[in-house]
């Protein structure tokens, strides 16, 4: 199966957001990336509910909601009711990450967690059979276009064995941070099949080509 690509609207147009979304789905992204940032988890400050309702009301393909803010659980409920598909936190924001897990499970929704280029696989291995999805940071998280991070590529691969060893075949791997033509080759051999693209796929001067040669 081909990987997934999950078009981070952090990279877009957000003044023209409407054709930036139909843009970048007829291109052939598969989920649409909405990083949501609160200026203390990470040094940034991105977009929040008022404008992730807008994606929803124009996106026809489902909405990867990756939070990137501290104490996820008291946002969960929020997120889930603007219509998230998937809803993915910090394993390092989160006091009880299970807790976290488990509210967002409880909207009938996907759940993933996520993890910092620094911290060690050892830290999400309880979680690994909770969830649906496991994203790993190739860049230090909080701003776009950013270099991708080789070392991590160790963490996708013993992850994805650590899920393959657990009977968790059908659990995502996502990455993100610096993906682009060049790095999704050792992302995917690595075991990855969710690439989430900002700068590269909205950046490109053929969008179409740009995913596409994301989806190997």
């Amino acid at each position: 199966m081909k990987s997934l690509v999950s078009a981070s609207l952090l990279g877009c147009d957000l003044a023209d957001l409407k054709n930036e979304i139909k843009s970048i789905e007829q291109a052939g992204a598969d989920w649409l990336h909405c990083d949501v940032m609160d200026g203390a988890f990470v040094d940034n400050i991105s977009f929040g509910t008022p404008v992730l309702k807008c994606i929803k009301k124009y996106a026809t393909v489902p909405m990867d909601t990756h939070l990137m803010i501290q104490y996820p659980i008291r946002y969960v409920d929020d997120y889930a009711k603007l219509g998230s598909d998937n809803i993915t936190f910090h394993l390092e924001a989160a006091d009880d990450p299970q807790a976290v897990i488990d509210r967002i499970h409880s909207h009938g929704i996907s759940a993933g967690i996520s993890i910092k280029p620094a911290t060690p696989v050892s830290a999400v291995k309880p979680f690994l059979e909770s969830v649906e999805l496991v994203l790993v940071m190739t860049v230090d998280p909080g701003f776009g276009g950013q270099k991708f991070i080789p070392d991590t590529l160790s963490k996708i691969s013993e992850i994805r064995y650590l899920l393959d060893s657990l009977g968790r075949n059908d659990t995502h791997i996502q990455v993100d941070g610096g993906v682009n033509d060049k790095t999704v080759k050792f992302c995917r051999e690595a075991g990855a099949d969710v690439m989430v693209s900002g700068s590269y796929v909205f950046g490109a001067n053929d969008r179409n080509a740009a995913v596409k040669s994301l989806k190997i």
